[in-house]
């Protein structure tokens, strides 16, 4: 039984809850620990844009009046959590991380978001990310870069905790919040994840209610939960999962028993090695880790099979036409005229304040972006860049499905390196693009897929294996990254230096 906030806040999900549920701890305790985390860590990591301690008592205070009166608890009961700032809630500020809604209130509650209260859960505060999810290292914030808690040993130099969800993954590791959500639209829960030692799962597309979450790209953008192991992972996705008639996109179907059915048994199951995610350059050590994780697939029991993924190649191409043509669509709504900034230089007339707002409210990335989607979308370059690409996608979608008729479940190294310092890609937005390249072909196909940290490199910093199942199989994803995580026995954490 903890005895201490520290031990308190070295628990998961499960740990709380099921300590709430049995009077070891309450959950103002357990809030009140967080709370003092967050406050203690938040001038260093910069991991929340804005805490919401109240929040946290007030759910952990309903949580233990439930408790005392014999009511039945919730899955996410007396556990307190961080909301990336993507997701709409009500009466707390959500800005996507950008100028352009600074100061932006809502006045309703993202699906997601209401869901997790309804099972429990309890807020901490909102998470920073890359500005409108844009980014892969967390450095295109309008209320500055998340340095991650990892560092190298011997050196100062400020690590990304990966993007866009690096808020959520610097958090988890350094005991700020037992779990967060996060949003993934090209990898941006399995690469922090990666980064940071943590666990990320993004569902397939439509499993979670994208209502109320700031849109980027919305045939790609899906919600998924991030913790520290695969149970706490399973656990929270079942809270936030569930259709939802508000959103056209949401899938009609019952929500599996994830956590009931959790197995690490892998016989009988096959796992496809795909050829073509052995790319040149990779790291040694990177190539290594893989093979360990297939070793240890052939110890949970399961048959390794190598599978082929011709279209995977052109993969990234195509994700950096789609996603920033349907961003250039879903930002034309910040135009200063209905919320969110306005800048009205004198004497200023209607084409005048809308390049005024958006030359201020927008950040580079943001700019860029806008700027490659409304160029691809052009009637000269519409069919030869935004039509091709979608015809590859769909190439990318049936490599996979053919794959999946020989295979249960993909293993792969889930980023190419481990996380690099701040700064130090800021300037080549190639070589940051690149750090998706084996998370972004599941995202295309709408897939399920998660990280679990597997090992560390040379320089002592994590690195994770990405499991992709077929669609609607988040049990099977689950499963293999259950059998990954019980024989990687990874418990390193970031020593404490904030």
């Amino acid at each position: 039984m903890p005895n201490s906030s520290n031990s308190i806040t070295d628990l998961g999900v499960a740990a709380i809850r099921d300590g709430v549920a049995a009077g070891q701890f309450s959950a103002v305790e357990v809030a009140e620990a967080f709370n003092a985390n967050v406050a203690a860590a938040q001038s260093a990591l910069n991991a929340f844009i804005v805490a919401t301690p109240e929040k946290a008592i007030e759910a952990a205070k309903a949580v233990d009046a439930a408790r005392s009166a014999g009511q039945a608890l919730g899955p996410m009961a007396g556990v307190p959590i961080g909301m990336k700032d993507l997701f709409a809630t009500e009466g707390v500020q959500t800005t996507a991380a950008s100028h352009m809604l600074e100061g932006f209130v809502p006045r309703y509650e993202s699906t997601v978001s209401r869901k997790l209260w309804e099972a429990g859960a309890g807020m901490l505060g909102k998470l920073n990310l890359d500005q409108f999810a844009m980014g892969s290292s967390n450095e295109s914030s309008y209320f500055g870069n998340v340095i991650s808690p990892w560092q190298r040993p011997g050196s100062n130099a400020q690590l990304t905790p990966g993007g866009s969800s690096g808020g959520s993954s610097a958090a988890i590791a350094a005991r700020l919040a037992p779990a967060a959500t996060g949003t993934d639209t090209g990898g941006s829960i399995r690469q922090p994840a990666a980064y940071t030692g943590t666990v990320g799962i993004k569902p397939t597309y439509g499993r979670c209610s994208r209502w109320g979450v700031v849109a980027y790209a919305s045939s790609l953008d899906q919600a998924g939960s991030m913790a520290r192991d695969v149970t706490d992972c399973a656990i929270m996705l079942e809270a936030m999962a569930g259709f939802d008639p508000k959103d056209s996109t949401s899938l009609d179907l019952a929500v599996p028993a994830w956590t009931a059915s959790l197995s690490g048994d892998l016989r009988g199951k096959k796992v496809g090695i795909p050829l073509e995610y052995r790319v040149d350059g990779m790291p040694a050590e990177v190539d290594a880790i893989w093979e360990q994780g297939i070793a240890w697939a052939k110890d949970a029991g399961a048959e390794v099979v190598e599978v082929s993924l011709p279209h995977t190649r052109y993969a990234l191409a195509a994700y950096y036409i789609i996603a920033p043509a349907e961003a250039s669509s879903n930002l034309a709504r910040y135009d200063g005229v209905r919320y969110g900034l306005r800048d009205l230089p004198d004497g200023a007339g209607l084409q005048d304040m809308y390049a005024a707002t958006r030359a201020a409210g927008f950040g580079d990335e943001v700019k860029r972006r806008i700027l490659i989607g409304t160029y691809v979308l052009s009637a000269g370059f519409y069919d030869a860049y935004y039509t091709q690409a979608q015809k590859v996608r769909t190439l990318i979608s049936q490599d996979f499905a053919k794959a999946f008729e020989a295979v249960d479940v993909l293993l792969t190294p889930t980023a190419p390196s481990a996380a690099f310092a701040l700064g130090e890609n800021v300037d080549d937005p190639l070589s940051m693009y690149l750090n998706d390249v084996f998370t972004v072909p599941a995202s295309l196909a709408g897939l399920p897929a998660m990280s679990v940290p597997a090992g560390l490199d040379v320089q002592g910093l994590p690195l994770g294996l990405q499991i992709i199942g077929r669609p609607l199989d988040e049990q099977g994803v689950l499963n293999a990254g259950l059998a990954i995580e019980a024989r990687a026995g990874f418990t390193a954490k970031p020593e404490k230096w904030w």
